[in-house]
């Protein structure tokens, strides 16, 4: 109720062209005080309505899902505090307050990735953990810098000191910790790694919330962005779209399957807002929250009843077994690909149709065509393996959809996907936006995503019978498949160097040449030499008594002197 009363709010703010800020003062002593500034536009109030809604569907999901949990209520307190740090994040026009929502939610996550507790589940939220460290340190930097400024209020200072070199320094440092957060090249590893959390948190943090919070502070400070900052975000959001669409079409792992492919969605919405389209990428932001939210559900129910397989090539002909599921699946999907009339039609066909209408070269332009295809390609790709083909995992089976509450969650949503795109395009674009294309244009997308159908769909079912090819398909894939190796990168590159050279200094100095000289080297030439002497001192009475004189006339020597 709150969710959707906030985006009606967000509604009336946009027609009345309305922004509240409020000022709440916490405390004052002697003359300086501290004061909490919220912001309320309509930008803030529609996302907060969303994630208030996904969410609240997100908790009564759950309410199934984890119903065999011992700390099902534990579960429910993360999930809300998420929840919390978000709205932070959402209403802040200050860079502390923003901090605190940010270093929030990555805590958050870091707890609600571990949840089940297992190794795989450590090291994949260690991996999230560290990768947003680094945002988390540009963005305090980026606190540091705004000293200059006399204030952390950052929203008063953008289009006053948008040019000056101090905002140049903030907003590099601001891209920089958004690439961390919605997990752009070089740090795409964390996201696929982050499946490890159970299904709900997957549909909530890893599709409308936790990911987008980086796209949402771009949006907020993209007015003083220059073009070397707009070229260099363009690129390494357009290689992210692309490597993410091919990724998801080796992944044989269903969640992963889908967090490759908002990872893409993620590229498509930062390389729109580089090129200058704010309001666009905010709409694609909010359409693909409701589709890939409801992806996340069908892939949990279908989790459910595979008895916690997630592998997609042990399903099949679940369009008999549970065709609820089935559809609501299908349904996300064309939304996902950009069919006609659903949810994520009016946004990526009209930023693909922005895209050919705008000033941007030729490696762009197929960057980002060639990504809707790959889109389509892996999605169908997910059809023909979860629905079409052979069942291959019992001989004997039995699935069913009673859980109830998790059916309405999808149901809720599976409505919103369906009109949610086609009502918030009437909403936030009130005047027409007139795009005038040649033919081939404006077929183009029609084009590239029956091509990118048909491809998924043959690929599926292809048989490679020649050795030689085997081996070359393997090379690819094992390149492919693996995100360009940024995994390994990102895990072994970053920690096999030192820890190599942290056991060759050990070895050598500690274990090596400096114990030689220290410690025990010191210990085994005293041993030594006091050996020698009690040897010779053994050795004869003539040089024991004749040693004992001369260590008396010494005595006797430097008493006198």
């Amino acid at each position: 109720m709150m969710g959707i009363f906030l985006i009606f709010l967000g509604f009336n703010f946009i027609v009345n062209d309305m922004i509240y800020f409020v000022e709440w003062n916490i405390t004052s002593f002697n003359s300086g005080s501290i004061v909490m500034t919220f912001l309320f536009d309509w930008m803030s109030l529609i996302f907060m309505g969303f994630v208030f809604f996904i969410s609240s569907l997100v908790i009564l999901y759950s309410d199934d899902y984890m119903k065999g949990d011992l700390n099902v209520s534990r579960f429910i307190l993360l999930v809300l505090m998420f929840v919390l740090s978000m709205m932070f994040l959402i209403i802040s026009p200050n860079l502390i307050s923003i901090l605190l929502g940010w270093d929030g939610l990555g805590l958050v996550s870091y707890c609600l990735v571990i949840y089940y507790q297992n190794i795989s589940s450590y090291n994949a939220g260690m991996i999230t953990a560290l990768s947003n460290r680094i945002g988390d340190v540009c963005l305090l930097m980026s606190i540091a810098w705004m000293l200059n400024f006399g204030s952390w209020n950052f929203i008063y200072y953008l289009e006053l000191v948008g040019d000056s070199f101090e905002m140049e320094i903030i907003s590099f440092l601001v891209i920089m910790a958004a690439m961390t957060k919605s997990a752009q090249i070089p740090f795409s590893s964390w996201l696929p790694s982050a499946m490890a959390a159970p299904t709900p948190v997957s549909a909530l943090v890893h599709s409308s919330t936790l990911v987008t919070a980086g796209i949402f502070l771009l949006i907020r400070f993209s007015i003083v962005f220059n073009d070397w900052m707009n070229i260099f975000l363009l690129l390494v959001s357009g290689l992210t779209m692309f490597m993410a669409g091919l990724g998801a079409n080796f992944e044989y792992d269903l969640k992963k399957i889908i967090a490759l492919s908002t990872l893409s969605q993620l590229g498509l919405m930062m390389s729109i807002l580089s090129m200058g389209f704010s309001v666009l990428a905010f709409f694609h932001l909010l359409t693909h929250a409701l589709f890939k939210a409801l992806l996340f559900m069908c892939a949990g129910m279908l989790i459910h009843v595979m008895k916690d397989s997630q592998d997609i090539r042990y399903m099949g002909n679940m369009v008999h077994q549970v065709p609820l599921t089935s559809t609501c699946l299908c349904i996300s999907n064309f939304a996902l690909c950009g069919m006609p009339f659903l949810a994520g039609f009016y946004s990526k066909d009209l930023i693909l149709e922005m895209v050919c209408l705008s000033y941007v070269n030729i490696f762009g332009f197929f960057l980002f065509f060639i990504s809707t295809g790959l889109t389509v390609c892996y999605s169908f790709r997910l059809f023909y393996y979860t629905l079409c083909s052979d069942f291959n995992m019992l001989s004997m089976y039995n699935m069913s959809e009673y859980n109830l509450n998790m059916i309405k969650g999808m149901l809720c949503l599976l409505f919103m996907a369906i009109i949610g795109g086609s009502f918030i395009s009437w909403i936030i674009f009130p005047t027409p936006l007139f795009i005038c294309l040649p033919f081939y244009l404006s077929n183009l997308v029609l084009m590239v995503t029956f091509l990118g159908g048909w491809f998924g769909y043959e690929v599926s079912h292809i048989n490679i019978g020649n050795k030689l090819l085997i081996i070359k398909f393997y090379l690819y894939s094992s390149f492919m498949g693996s995100m360009w190796f940024m995994p390994y990168l990102s895990t072994y590159g970053m920690s096999y160097l030192p820890l190599h050279l942290g056991y060759k200094f050990y070895k050598v100095f500690d274990s090596g040449w400096s114990e030689y000289f220290g410690g025990q080297g010191m210990y085994i030439l005293f041993m030594y030499m006091s050996k020698i002497n009690q040897w010779w001192q053994y050795n004869n009475l003539k040089f024991f008594l004749m040693f004992f004189v001369m260590w008396l006339i010494m005595l006797m020597f430097m008493l006198i002197i």
